[in-house]
């Protein structure tokens, strides 16, 4: 059974101690890694279905959707997660934003701005691969902003999601918690094979010099960010099937919650039906 895992993975209210939280565990799922990747198999059609509906009621005015905030370290599998878990639904219904370094532009707005254009719309399951995280994240640990600016982006981004669950928006927070040895191998791996090598950044290894620092802005961020309207679930992240099944985890529970209906018809069915029977075949 998997429906104990959300639940694991939830924090708790008050300060976050990322070294106490296992990355190599699997809170709530006694089985094994091919029992894990069937379970995620056999969640695919009731995702599929409950998918199509929320995308099927936002043709009768819904403002509901769907938004996953992945963040974690380099190597913690923001793309795994998009190709085994995001990749079980219809992908017309799935809108993902993936968010690098600021251009010139959006610098000249406030960090809110770009964040703000890649919200998906409603009906959708948006994907936020990195996200306005990373602006109290590695802007703190490289000084990118003056630590009055990074205080001020916690109220922020409390608000915004606020904001956004007002309005119809379903945020799930994952953050990915990878180890520092594992992110070695998988470093190692990237180097090792050729066919890698495009996934390899030399930076890569200059933020992992710097782990402590972003583990501590990590705790700050997931502290003051916990909310009610968007909490935080911290998923271990060095069992890759297992990351990849709490993701579907969350999702499904999110998409239940929600059960979304199929749209009434608007127009008499027996009539219609009676219509199509009747008509002369197109010559």
């Amino acid at each position: 059974m998997t429906d104990d895992i959300s639940a694991h993975l939830r924090l708790p209210q008050g300060p976050v101690d990322l070294s106490a939280i296992e990355t190599d565990a699997a809170p709530g799922f006694d089985g094994s890694k091919t029992d894990g990747k069937a379970a995620l198999a056999a969640m695919g059609p009731e995702l599929a279905d409950l998918q199509e509906r929320l995308w099927a009621e936002r043709t009768v005015g819904s403002e509901r959707r769907v938004l996953i905030v992945l963040q974690g370290m380099d190597t913690s599998g923001k793309g795994g997660v998009l190709r085994h878990t995001i990749g079980l639904v219809d992908p017309q219904g799935v809108r993902i934003t993936s968010f690098k370094a600021p251009t010139e532009e959006e610098r000249a707005h406030d960090f809110l701005w770009r964040i703000e254009k890649g919200l998906p719309e409603a009906g959708y399951i948006g994907v936020f691969d990195r996200s306005h995280y990373e602006d109290v994240l590695i802007a703190r640990v490289r000084g990118f902003a003056e630590p009055g600016e990074i205080e001020r982006r916690y109220g922020a981004i409390n608000e915004f999601e606020a904001r956004l669950a007002d309005e119809g928006f379903s945020i799930i927070k994952c953050m990915l918690h990878v180890g520092p040895e594992e992110q070695k191998e998988r470093l190692a791996e990237r180097l090792a094979n050729p066919e890698k090598h495009w996934k390899y950044n030399p930076g890569d290894l200059d933020e992992r010099a710097l782990w402590p620092a972003y583990r501590e802005a990590y705790e700050i961020a997931l502290e003051r960010t916990h909310t009610e309207a968007a909490p935080w679930h911290v998923v271990p992240a060095d069992k890759k099937w297992f990351r990849n099944l709490a993701v579907g985890q969350l999702l499904l529970d999110t998409l239940r919650g929600l059960d979304p209906q199929w749209p009434v018809a608007d127009f008499d069915v027996e009539a219609e039906t009676k219509r199509l029977h009747e008509e002369s075949p197109v010559q």
